[in-house]
Parts: structure tokens; C-alpha cells; sequence
């Protein structure tokens, strides 16, 4: 057989093409941190991804991932490449999907507060999951201050994330706090100096009591402090503290507290994306999302369900 030289030439050109499995898996390993972490997800062991990021970096000639004992993070050019694999991926996702007729595919990773994902997460995804089948989902629990470094970081796709301002322009929900305890009337309440369960101070939860104690001159103490919800449910179940949640989130069998207690702030709930321009999966979750979160209403009986919009 002979070969032009543009032949020759266009051979050279194929051997430089990029994987497209190579990309996937790079873009995985980018947002979790860790090959490890990434290694469980697409289904490959530690080792075997390892190489294939190797060989992306060989075919590249350039070095994409600072490499350490608590895991990976990206290079100049691994930052620069993770732009141009999620944008490249997300426009093959949508051409298989128009050209076979086929519906939505992808992955997309969503982040929310654990209360939040309680409260919300099985409503909001039942139809969405269940008219896009073959969108893979990745759920991130965490609260909203460390989900927006992960969000800069490319490391989760979006997120529902807790805003002070309940009036902003991008809140398509507005919850408020409560005070929550074992009985309607705590007899801690009596006690010179309440004691409180609260999350990590950085949260706004935190900020709301603090302040809102701080406001009308009442003693308080943080006696119990978890930066997971089940444990601020089980502290205030056992009747030794006080805590504060948002109303979506309180299970049936704890109290909302009013009386002898100032009243708490009303937050929002925004919608944040890592990408100007998200993949076509994260922008049909997007869309979900908005349309649907403001409709859904508590489980919490009477007076104490949350209308639409609140």
C-alpha cells in the first residue's frame, strides 16, 4: 500500500486526537480531587485510572494534576484542559442525543444543604430522574459555605445553596428558621442561660440565633455543636437543648417554639452554577429545579406547612 504524504500527514493528525473516555474520566477526576474518590465512580480501579491520566498527560505533553498524599489537584493546563473536556463532552452528549433521537444523556453532580436535601431532594427528583432515565446524578451534601468553594473549583456542576437576602433576584425559594425542641413549651427554657444546638458558626443558621439572642438580651450558650442535621435533631430530641432548623426540615415529632423566643430570619434559596454555560443535563436540572421547588410544601400538617413561594 502507498501513502501520500498527506496521507502520512493525517495519520500523525489521528494519533493526536483526544479520548473521549480519557476526557470523561480526566473531568471526574478533577472535580472529586482525589483518584481514588474518582476510581469508584467510573468504575475503574485506582490504578488503571492512574495510568489513563498518564497517558492523557503524555499525549499532551504537559502536566495536568499536582499529585499528593491527600490527592490531586489540577495544573495551569489541567484547568484549562477541564474547560475545554466539559464544554467538548457536553456538546457530544447533545449530538448522540439529537442524531439517535434519543433523550437526555450525561452526568451532572448537584449540591445542597443536608437539610435541604431532606426536605426537598426526594420531590424535586422523582420526575426529573424519572423522565431523564440515562442522566447520571451525583448528590454533594454539604452546607452552603463549602459549596460554593467546590462550585469554583469545578468540582460539583451546581447547587442549592442558602442566600441572607430572601428578596434577592436569584431566590426561587424563601424559607424560614424556627427554634425547635422535644415539647412546645422546653422546661429549658426556664434555665438563666438557654442552651442552644447549632451548626458551624460560619453557617447562617448559627449567625440567625446568635443574633437573634443577642438582639433582645437573652443568655445563651452553644452547649451542643454538629455539623450534621441528624445529630441537631437527635440533641434537640433529647431535651437537652434548643436548636434551630429550617421549617421545611423539622421532623413530625420535634416542636416549633415561639413563645419566649425572638423570632428568627427568613432566608433564600438560590440556584448556582459552576459554568456559565452548563451541560445540557445540568440545564434541564436547573430547569426542573426552578419549577418545581417552589410548589413543594411541607409534610408537616396545618398551619405549619410552607405555602408555595415561601
Amino acid at each position: 500500500m502507498i501513502f501520500l504524504q498527506s496521507d502520512i500527514d493525517w495519520i500523525d493528525g489521528v494519533r493526536q486526537l483526544l479520548d473521549l473516555a480519557l476526557l470523561r474520566n480526566f473531568a471526574v477526576v478533577a472535580r472529586s480531587g482525589s483518584i481514588s474518590l474518582a476510581s469508584l465512580q467510573v468504575g475503574r480501579t485506582q490504578s488503571a485510572l492512574s495510568m489513563q491520566m498518564q497517558r492523557l498527560e503524555e499525549a499532551l505533553g504537559q502536566a495536568l494534576l499536582h499529585r499528593s498524599g491527600s490527592g490531586v489537584r489540577l495544573t495551569v493546563a489541567g484547568e484549562k484542559l477541564l474547560a475545554h473536556a466539559e464544554s467538548l463532552l457536553a456538546r457530544h452528549d447533545e449530538i448522540l442525543a439529537d442524531m439517535g433521537g434519543a433523550g437526555l444523556k450525561g452526568s451532572v453532580s448537584l449540591g445542597c444543604p443536608e437539610d435541604y436535601s431532606i426536605a426537598f431532594l426526594p420531590d424535586l427528583l422523582r420526575g426529573f430522574l424519572a423522565a431523564h432515565p440515562d442522566v447520571e446524578l451525583r448528590m454533594v451534601c454539604a452546607p452552603s459555605s463549602e459549596l460554593r468553594p467546590l462550585l469554583h473549583r469545578r468540582q460539583i456542576d451546581m447547587a442549592l445553596v442558602s442566600v441572607p437576602d430572601p428578596e434577592g433576584n436569584e431566590v426561587i425559594r424563601r424559607e424560614s428558621f424556627v427554634w425547635v425542641a422535644s415539647e412546645p413549651e422546653p422546661a429549658i427554657l426556664a434555665q438563666d442561660s438557654l442552651p442552644l444546638a447549632l451548626s458551624a458558626p460560619v453557617t447562617l443558621d448559627y449567625r440567625a440565633a446568635c443574633d437573634a439572642m443577642e438582639a433582645v438580651n437573652r443568655r445563651y450558650r452553644v452547649a451542643f455543636a454538629s455539623n450534621s442535621l441528624a445529630g441537631l435533631i437527635a440533641i434537640a430530641r433529647s431535651g437537652h437543648a434548643i436548636s434551630v432548623l429550617t421549617r421545611m426540615a423539622v421532623p413530625p415529632d420535634l416542636h416549633i417554639v415561639a413563645a419566649g423566643l425572638p423570632t428568627l430570619p427568613t432566608i433564600g434559596i438560590a440556584l448556582e452554577f459552576a459554568e456559565l454555560k452548563p451541560s445540557s443535563a445540568a440545564k434541564a436540572l436547573g430547569s426542573h429545579i426552578r419549577a418545581v421547588l417552589p410548589t413543594l410544601r411541607s409534610e408537616r400538617a396545618g398551619a405549619e406547612a410552607v405555602l408555595p413561594g415561601l
